[in-house]
């Protein structure tokens, strides 16, 4: 670590470091904590960042309180007459931390000390608040209720109508709209009562532009100290040129190892007939039967031209460019038909109307835009159709890279810090930087525009605390899911640590056929993710029991903070290298090799890298805890891509082979800080586990 103390502060003229680090003396001693050197490191680290306009990558390992260490340095800097600070999250359960647990505890400490206290706020997009207008829409406009009863009559029992009654009634009690005080709601219902932004007419046009929510929210987000989004929102403000964030001075991007993903995703264009039919439902009534049947027809050319179309496309079929070409024209015709969106002038004015036509012409101007986007689409750009459950298909439009797009929409605006528990492959930051549009040039170059990377480390002895038993006499996972010989050893594994333990899989079908396994389990109770299921209520529900067991697929890789006696066991059913026909990492491996490259090295390696050291990093979540991470992939057990060195999970190993004999997979049913106990398992020998 390089000793550059005397040149931060230097750098920063010392003052508001030296407020950052009394502010971080001060909350630390309001939370009853300790002094962490980690902590006290990112806050020099962050402080450098926003002053001197920099940028920082933070490696901040589980237990260095990384939240407090980017926000007493973002508070000083807003103290200091800067303006608001940004902080994103890639999870909804680390935006809930920050705003229900970090940020009130600050405020605690603040005033306990007699200190002014932090403005905060939450800013989602328009689409995550419920939509007045929508919920007050007259009964008697029944273009608004077709979305909702198409899917509703898809579904015999009615679970739909009681989500969509279940909404009205939250509506009468809630304060801020949000769709994330609903602890689960299906999407499809979800849209019969928000919009977009581009679907709102705005708030001096609407009956209800004083009361709503998302126009309060982003009020209240413009007067605060700390605005906290997501990376959606973000890369929406840096990418798309639509200004949704208050002007700031600095952005802290946390879990900044999904950030390139989740940016990836919030700019991906979709297109498909069913989208094409619920965009012409809402604009049908209002244009003429000649116009909504021109627009139907071209609907009717896409489905067709997609019909034997699944995975990549490098180069439009002539089927697929004419339906393309079609869908444009005849969407054209029909914004052409509903006229301006400005139509009605105020809110004297019949302005339910306006609404809805100001949401057809949105919906229909989104179906030209795109069919236009990927008629346009050149090699920067990736064109797949996915198959929706199998039958329905969608094509969809990816950027091949967002480097670029996030160097110019977002470092060239102000200071970055991206900070996570995993940013480094091998100790080395430069796959992360280079993926955000960093450039080696301007490493440790202190002006504007220059960037720092270091990682402070973690207060955790990961090899004392955990195994990492690699469970390499299993066959090699198959496309199929896991084998019968991985299912009876999870299902040991599990029974020997008395549940308490996270099962972790890279696929659906993996989750399924653990449940069906474990099912045999007794006075165990085993908790199964389900499509659609919320994240945060399951692992209340895991943590609440401390013999119980949570199966689930990817969504419970990251942001999973359950420590103590409720989870002493994390298994992994392989090393969760992407698929290798998913279109983007197939082209980007192309494009790695076309520069010369190993494809397989630069893509998918460090993806299942960080994903896997995710995964691995649920188990160890305070100094008291003590347990086993079990990989059920032989792969992970050496070779080219040793678990130990690629993947740089910093446990000690074991391996099943060095037993000899067949497990007894003894793990104690101890408390976890019983750490002898805690770590036998029988094919361990008792020489390798520590005291």
């Amino acid at each position: 670590m390089p000793d550059d103390d005397a040149e931060v502060g230097a750098a920063d003229g010392g003052g508001e470091l030296a407020d950052a680090e009394a502010l971080l003396a001060t909350i630390v001693a309001g939370i009853g904590g300790g002094a962490r050197p980690g902590q006290q490191r990112m806050v020099r680290l962050v402080s450098q960042a926003l002053s001197n306009g920099t940028h920082s990558l933070v490696q901040a390992g589980t237990g260095t309180g990384k939240s407090v260490g980017y926000l007493a340095p973002a508070i000083a800097h807003v103290r200091a007459g800067a303006d608001p600070v940004v902080v994103a999250t890639a999870t909804l359960a680390l935006q809930h931390q920050l705003v229900s647990r970090d940020l009130p505890a600050i405020n605690a400490a603040l005033a306990a000390a007699g200190e002014q206290t932090v403005e905060f706020a939450v800013l989602k997009g328009r689409a995550n608040y419920l939509c007045r207008q929508r919920l007050h829409d007259p009964v008697d406009a029944p273009d608004e209720q077709l979305e909702l009863d198409d899917v509703v009559s898809a579904s015999a029992s009615g679970r739909l109508e009681a989500e969509a009654a279940r909404i009205r009634e939250w509506a009468e009690d809630t304060r801020t709209g949000d769709r994330d005080e609903l602890d689960d709601v299906d999407g499809r219902v979800w849209r019969a009562f928000a919009v977009t932004s581009r679907e709102c007419v705005g708030a001096t046009k609407c009956r209800f532009g004083e009361e709503c929510f998302a126009e309060q929210a982003r009020v209240r987000a413009g007067g605060a100290d700390i605005v906290v989004t997501n990376h959606a929102l973000l890369a929406l403000d840096a990418l798309e040129d639509v200004t949704v964030l208050p002007e700031h001075s600095g952005v802290i991007v946390d879990e900044g190892h999904e950030l390139v993903d989740r940016a990836t995703s919030a700019v991906t264009a979709e297109l498909s007939p069913n989208a094409m039919s619920r965009a012409l439902a809402g604009a049908r009534r209002l244009v003429d039967p000649e116009v909504a049947a021109i627009a139907d027809e071209s609907a009717t050319a896409l489905g067709d031209a997609l019909f034997d179309i699944e995975g990549r496309i490098v180069e439009l079929p002539e089927g697929l460019r004419a339906a393309l070409a079609s869908v444009r024209d005849a969407a054209h015709g029909v914004i052409t038909a509903l006229g301006g969106s400005s139509s009605g002038g105020g809110k004297d004015d019949d302005s339910d109307a306006a609404a809805r036509r100001q949401r057809a012409r949105s919906a229909v101007e989104d179906i030209h835009d795109v069919a236009g986007a990927l008629l346009a689409a050149g090699a920067d750009s990736v064109m797949w159709v996915d198959r929706v459950g199998g039958r329905y298909p969608v094509l969809r439009l990816a950027p091949l890279s967002v480097a670029a797009a996030l160097r110019e929409g977002l470092l060239e605006q102000g200071s970055v810090v991206v900070t996570s528990a995993t940013l480094t492959l091998g100790g080395d930051f430069g796959h992360v930087a280079r993926s955000i549009g960093l450039s080696g040039d301007d490493r440790d170059r202190p002006q504007e525009g220059g960037w720092t990377a270091e990682d402070v480390g973690s207060p955790f002895d990961f090899a004392r605390q955990g195994i990492l038993y690699i469970a390499d006499d299993l066959p090699r996972p198959g496309r199929d899911g896991p084998s019968e010989q991985a299912l009876d050893r999870l299902y040991d594994l599990i029974r020997a640590a008395g549940g308490r333990a996270l099962a972790l899989f890279s696929s659906w079908r993996g989750v399924e056929a653990a449940a069906e396994r474990l099912a045999e389990l007794s006075n165990i109770e085993v908790i199964v993710q389900r499509r659609g299921d919320a994240v945060g209520a399951l692992v209340r529900r895991f943590a609440a029991d401390a013999t119980s067991v949570l199966v689930g697929t990817m969504s419970l890789w990251q942001g999973v903070d359950v420590s103590g006696d409720a989870c002493i066991l994390v298994t992994i059913d392989r090393i969760p290298f992407p698929r290798p026909n998913d279109p983007l990492v197939q082209a980007r491996s192309e494009r790695a090799e076309r520069n010369g490259g190993n494809g397989f090295t630069a893509v998918s390696v460090p993806k299942a890298s960080l994903l896997l050291a995710q995964g691995a990093g649920r188990l160890i979540r305070s100094s008291e805890d003590r347990g086993v991470v079990a990989v059920l992939d032989r792969l992970a057990g050496g070779g080219e891509h040793q678990v130990g060195r690629t993947f740089q999970l910093r446990i000690r190993v074991a391996r099943a082979r060095e037993r000899g004999a067949q497990p007894e997979h003894r793990l104690s049913h101890a408390g976890p800080t019983a750490a002898h106990d805690q770590l036998r398992l029988a094919q361990v020998p008792e020489e390798r586990v520590q005291r």
